[in-house]
């Protein structure tokens, strides 16, 4: 049943929201403890706000679009009485006081939270190991880790433990744990979403979206957390797209008369395998009415060291509130290696004597990866390419930072430029999800949209 027929099932009385609740806490019952996913889950309070669900329908009353479905949300997100730790032992007894505005959102839509995900400490990370929880197994290929920082999001939408979850994108944050689990990711135009209630890693770049199965659930998503909201000040006052009438029927396409930019180095720097389930892929949505043309980006290598430089920059700033005074530990007491080195390198390039030299140069170097984009995407409805250039590692392999921060090399470019992207699986090797990465200009969210179900239609995934 896919995630449309399921609501109105809930809707026509043929399932209810406890039903769907149900089949769901069994799941994470058995398999929560081996995968690690949810830090915490309240059940009981899960199933109280199910039975009020159907309530409402049996009553006749009107129900949200999320009616009676599970949700999880990263643990950087605000959920009132939940522990948000951003999985640091900085916030371990942290008791979140209020709902953030997407949570707030799905809830006024009668999406019922289930539980808060595991993640990298503070977002700092692309595997999910950094968690002072420990790392989330990857369930779509187990042994490997899930990616990051919302691998927890990523891994229990996969691990088929909750319909749809929420997490962040800083840096390829929802695609790269996507990828890796095989489902699919999206992270909106920034200023899209409202970041009220997230607790921000480098606030220029960050972004909340949603992971999901299906088109479908990321439509329902999108509709749900998207728009103006005062309380946030990078939010955009838009009118957001009906994203689920994107979701065409069997007999349509919703692929044919698209077009796709190919970057010649996003192949470049991926490994071989990767490549050739993409390349395939493409071919395959060209023989569905997709015209592709061909484009170069000379400016690849400079992402990462901009990207990097202006993340430990907003994330140092950002951590200075964990002092230990008014709630939990102070940071750099407790923290992990990886939080710790962003904050002492963010310190530093933050000097007077150095910002100039390192943080002033990455802001032009942002500025110039932005044109550079803009200039690309002018004349194609998106930029179509591997979303990691590599599979995900074993769990506990020893990685230099510089072999860790590649993973981003492909999904940064999205967030330094602003712009909406997502990932859908394309394939395996060797029995391991790959993920295909669609961009496009900023706001043209719904054209993602309908190129993810385009794909979806052609793969029958």
């Amino acid at each position: 049943m896919n995630i449309l027929d399921k609501l109105e099932s809930i809707k026509n009385h043929e399932i209810t929201a406890v039903d769907n609740l149900d089949l769901f806490c069994q799941t994470i019952e058995k398999n929560n403890t081996k995968l690690n996913v949810f830090l915490e889950t309240k059940m009981d309070e899960a199933h109280n706000i199910a039975e009020k669900i159907d309530s409402k329908i049996n009553e006749g009353e009107k129900v949200g679009k999320l009616a009676g479905l599970v949700i999880g949300v990263k643990s950087n997100i605000n959920v009132e009485d939940f522990h948000i730790t951003a999985a640091s032992r900085t916030l371990e007894n942290y008791l979140g006081s209020y709902n953030a505005s997407v949570v707030e959102n799905i809830r006024d839509e009668d999406g019922i939270i289930i539980g808060v995900t595991n993640m990298d400490e503070f977002a700092a990370g692309s595997s999910t190991e950094t968690s002072y929880f420990g790392c989330t197994q990857n369930p779509a290929a187990p042994g490997r880790i899930p990616g990051g920082s919302s691998g927890g999001s990523a891994a229990a939408v996969a691990a088929k433990m909750c319909d749809l979850s929420i997490g962040s994108d800083t840096g390829g944050s929802i695609r790269n744990p996507a990828s890796h689990c095989g489902v699919m990711g999206f992270k909106p135009t920034y200023g899209a979403v409202s970041r009220q209630g997230l607790l921000d890693l480098a606030m220029s770049f960050d972004q909340i979206g949603s992971f999901a199965s299906e088109a479908a659930g990321i439509a329902l998503m999108l509709e749900t957390i998207m728009g103006f909201d005062y309380k946030e000040c990078t939010t955009i006052d838009w009118d957001v797209p009906e994203f689920t009438k994107m979701i065409v029927s069997d007999e349509e396409s919703s692929l044919k008369g698209m077009k796709l930019g190919l970057v010649k180095q996003f192949f470049e720097v991926s490994d071989d395998g990767i490549v050739d389930i993409i390349e395939e892929s493409i071919d395959n949505m060209e023989e569905n009415g997709v015209e592709v043309v061909e484009l170069s980006f000379d400016y690849i290598d400079l992402c990462l060291p901009t990207y990097y430089l202006i993340n430990y920059v907003e994330f140092f700033s950002a951590t200075r509130k964990y002092d230990g005074r008014k709630y939990g530990h102070r940071i750099e007491e407790v923290c992990g290696d990886e939080v710790l080195r962003r904050i002492h390198t963010g310190s530093y390039i933050s000097q007077k004597e150095f910002s100039g030299k390192y943080y002033k140069k990455a802001l032009q170097a942002r500025s110039l990866i932005r044109k550079e984009i803009t200039k690309l995407l002018k004349n194609v409805d998106a930029i179509v390419g591997p979303t990691v250039p590599k599979l995900p590692h074993k769990i506990g392999t020893s990685l230099e930072p510089m072999e860790m921060y590649a993973y981003d090399i492909l999904t940064v470019i999205a967030n330094l430029a602003g712009i909406p992207a997502a990932s859908v699986k394309a394939g395996e090797v060797n029995g391991i999800p790959v993920g295909l990465q669609f961009q496009a200009k900023p706001l043209d969210d719904d054209k993602i949209v309908q190129l993810m179900a385009g794909f979806e239609q052609i793969n029958k995934i």
